[in-house]
């Protein structure tokens, strides 16, 4: 009887060790695959990946989500001046820089293109409304066509053509 409760309670110390480390290895993982890595990791949002640390933001980022992020692409952001981005990246700048990139976030859902095709609009982080719409079967965010997604641990990368500036 004995020998059955300390092989019972040998096998429960074999599992609870497992899942430990089962659950620090997703923790681990998870952390290495949130949306900003993923975002890091395609090598078109460098520009993107270096606002977000220039404006503080990579812990909002890397939190337990889902969130999406509307992530202008590199040749988005050569779109704007050059001085002009410059500039915005600088520390004076850094609450419009927030702004600016807030404006590109929604909370609580993990949004993929497929799914935009079936809404009207969302809320940003910043508080903004924008507008998605369908135009000859291409998506579009404010103007800004959707050119792909990317799945991450906490949410969904939305890749746009364009930076999308708050009013």
């Amino acid at each position: 009887m004995k020998t059955i409760s300390l092989t019972k309670a040998a096998v429960a110390a074999a599992l609870l060790s497992f899942s430990a480390m089962t659950a620090t290895a997703d923790t681990f993982e998870n952390k290495s695959n949130d949306v900003l890595a993923v975002a890091k990791h395609q090598g078109n949002f460098t520009t993107f990946a270096k606002a977000i640390e220039a404006a503080g933001l990579q812990d909002a980022l890397t939190a337990q989500g889902p969130m999406t992020i509307f992530a202008p692409t590199d040749a988005a952001f050569a779109k704007l001046p050059a001085a002009d981005l410059e500039a915005l990246m600088l520390p004076e700048n850094k609450d419009k820089l927030v702004k600016i990139l807030t404006h590109h976030v929604v909370a609580g859902k993990a949004l993929e293109t497929e799914d935009l095709k079936r809404t009207r609009g969302v809320t940003s982080v910043s508080g903004d409304d924008l507008k998605v719409e369908l135009v000859r079967g291409r998506v579009r965010v404010d103007g800004a066509r959707v050119t792909g997604d990317y799945d991450a641990a906490n949410g969904t990368i939305v890749a746009v053509d364009t930076v999308l500036l708050p009013n």
